[in-house]
Formats: C-alpha cells, structure tokens, sequence
C-alpha cells in the first residue's frame, strides 16, 4: 500500500515537463478566474462605464469607452497569463516561449485599442473635417491595416523572427503579383480617383444611361455596390465607373420638369393665353416646391400646332432631389394644370383623324319588265 502511495506521489509531483499536477491545477484556476474576470468586466464594468459617459455632453469619453470596450477584456487573460509564468517553475526555452506568448498578449491588447479607437475617431471627425464619408471609411479601413502590420511585425520581432528578409520577400511577392493582377490595382487607383475627385458619396443617386439606376451603397477597394430601385444590389468595378459619364442626381441644383400639354384646336386664344398665366402663377410659387433657377426662367407658353392639338411647353425646375418629394412636386404640377384648362372651357386633346367620305351617284338598275312597263 506503501508503495502505492509513494507512486502517486511520484506522479502528482513529477506532472508534465517538470510541473506538478497541482501546479498545473492552480495554473488553470487562475486562467479561469481571469476569464471570468473578463465577462465581470465586459458585462458590469463596461455597463457602468457607459451610463458615466451618457451623462456627458462630450464626445471624448465615448471615443475612449469604444476603443476599449474589446481590450478591457484581454487585461484580465494578459495578467493571468503573467502570473502562470511566474508561479510556474518554467526554465530555458519553455519559459522563454512562455515569456514570449505574455509580451505577445501585451502588444496584441495594446494594438487592439489603437485599432478599436479608428472608427470611433472618424465618427468623430465626420462632421468636423474636410473628409467625404467615402474618404473616411477608406482611410479608415487602412489605417486599421497599417496598425495591424505594425502589431504583426512586433510580435514576430518578440518571437525572434527576422522582420527585414520577410519584407523584401514580399515585395519580391507583391511584384509577382502585380503582374497577374493588373485588374485589382486598376480598380483600387480607380477608386482613389473616384473618392478623391468626390463623384459620388454613399447615399447618392447616380445614374449611367442606358445602363443602370440606384441609390450608391459603399465605395470598397476594388468595387462599388449600388442599389437599384428594385432593391437587388448591383456590384461594380470602380475602373468601370471611372471610365464612363456618371450623373450624378444629389448633386443637382435644380431638378427640371418638362411636359408638353396638348389642346384641343376649338380651345380659343384668349382662353390659352389665360391658361399660361395661371400655369405660370403655379410653376413660380416656391411654396408649392418650385425653385427660380436664375440660368433659365420657368414659362408656359402655346408653341406648335400638332397634328391633332395645341401643343403648349410648360418648363419649370425644383431644388427637391429625392425621387419622393420631385414626385409629389411632379403631381401637384398635373392637378394644377387639369384644373386650369378645365376652368377656361379647354380639354385635352389626344391623336385622332377625320375621315371624309366622298358620295358617289346612285346607280339605277331597271330590269326589261320595268322598262316596258
């Protein structure tokens, strides 16, 4: 029985790798209770830390609670495994590479706040700077990038790993790459153009005709996502919007309404003269969402006798870009006017054609009886 006991406790203290089994036991109570001090942090701490910046008029506090909101709980499991390394007796290359793993777990919490504290930042920046929001969210992404390269780069430094014969490897790789990937650099610098000349933002309406029509979503590195007005998204290369005439529709000034009204030829001239001045009154009256562009002056005027009507020209503008409101400016225009030429005796006119019927003698036929008769 002797015997057995002195086993066991050959084994309980030999462990693994010259570590007892409880010190190997106490080793894993102390990482759970960092994790565990982990979801403290993240579900009381955070919490609390949030009602505390709520109160605040300041944008500072929020910017510094997002960018640790993440790392806050990677202190805990750092410490811990800080603490394993010490109580542990680690020794030569074991507990360098254990030492190497909490330095790692250092710089990885430390950039992990940089990283987090990038989008925060251009939110903030968003309505104080010359930045588009298109501009901001790629340099956003590629300051995340960099940040991360550079946390990388320090982690494989800690762990011995030569930084200078990796780089100059890839950019031997990076050139080898261009060559069979002429497509991907031509859309990231098409892109670039796109954002830095500002021909459209997320949110505009743009339009290549006879192509497509939607409502721009994101502006990615290599492509742009559009969304038409059948709600399916449509993806694009950026090189091929760089290289075709877009319009686009949230930057107009004014939007242009023109119809032309047809009436019918028994409507009288005092009548069309009256119906363009009330059509004018209308389409001049900024209350009803109509803009004076000071490049052409809105009219109504009676301007060709159509092959079955009167044909008047009604040309008017409005400063209301979204599709919505121009509609309902659009819809207003039609009742105003049906109302205006019903009221002077008028009506509409559509294509019709007379048809004149030429007569021709009647033909008497008389039988022999008849003639006798």
């Amino acid at each position: 029985m002797q015997n057995f006991v002195d086993l066991l406790l050959g084994v309980w203290n030999q462990g693994l790798l010259g570590v007892s089994i409880s010190q190997i036991i106490i080793s894993l109570i102390i990482l759970t209770v960092a994790f565990v001090l982990r979801g403290v942090i993240s579900n009381i701490v955070i919490k609390w830390l949030e009602n505390l910046t709520a109160k605040t008029d300041s944008k500072v506090d929020d910017i510094i609670l997002d960018s640790l909101r993440k790392p806050l709980g990677y202190v805990p499991i750092t410490i811990g495994l800080y603490l394993i390394t010490i109580y542990l007796p680690l020794a030569g290359l074991i507990d360098l590479i254990a030492t190497n793993i909490v330095k790692a777990f250092v710089v990885f919490t430390i950039f992990s706040v940089l990283a987090n504290a990038v989008e925060p930042l251009f939110k903030f920046l968003a309505g104080n700077s010359w930045l588009t929001s298109a501009m901001s969210s790629w340099l956003e992404k590629s300051l995340k990038v960099l940040i991360w390269i550079i946390g990388f780069a320090v982690i494989l430094d800690i762990f011995g790993i030569q930084i200078g014969p990796l780089i100059a490897g890839l950019g031997l790789f990076s050139v080898a790459i261009a060559l069979g990937a002429q497509d991907l650099f031509k859309n990231l610098i098409a892109g670039m153009l796109i954002i830095g000349e500002n021909r459209f933002q997320p949110g505009d309406r743009i339009e290549v005709v006879g192509q497509f029509h939607g409502i721009v979503e994101t502006i990615g590195f290599r492509s742009t996502t559009v969304r038409l007005f059948n709600t399916s998204p449509m993806i694009i290369p950026n090189k091929d919007l760089s290289d075709v005439s877009v319009i686009n529709h949230k930057q107009l000034k004014f939007r242009r309404i023109r119809w032309v009204i047809n009436l019918v030829y028994a409507t009288s001239s005092e009548s069309i003269v009256k119906i363009c001045d009330d059509i004018e009154q209308v389409i001049n009256n900024e209350k009803l969402g109509f803009a004076i562009n000071p490049g052409q002056e809105s009219f109504a005027k009676a301007v060709e006798f159509g092959a079955s009507s009167i044909d008047l020209e009604v040309l008017c503008y409005t400063d209301i870009n979204d599709y919505t409101g121009f509609s309902e400016v659009k819809q207003k225009l039609l009742l105003e006017i049906q109302q205006i030429v019903l009221k002077h005796g008028s009506d509409f006119a559509f294509p019709s054609r007379s048809v004149y019927i030429e007569s021709s003698p009647t033909c008497l036929l008389y039988t022999s009886d008849a003639a006798d008769e």
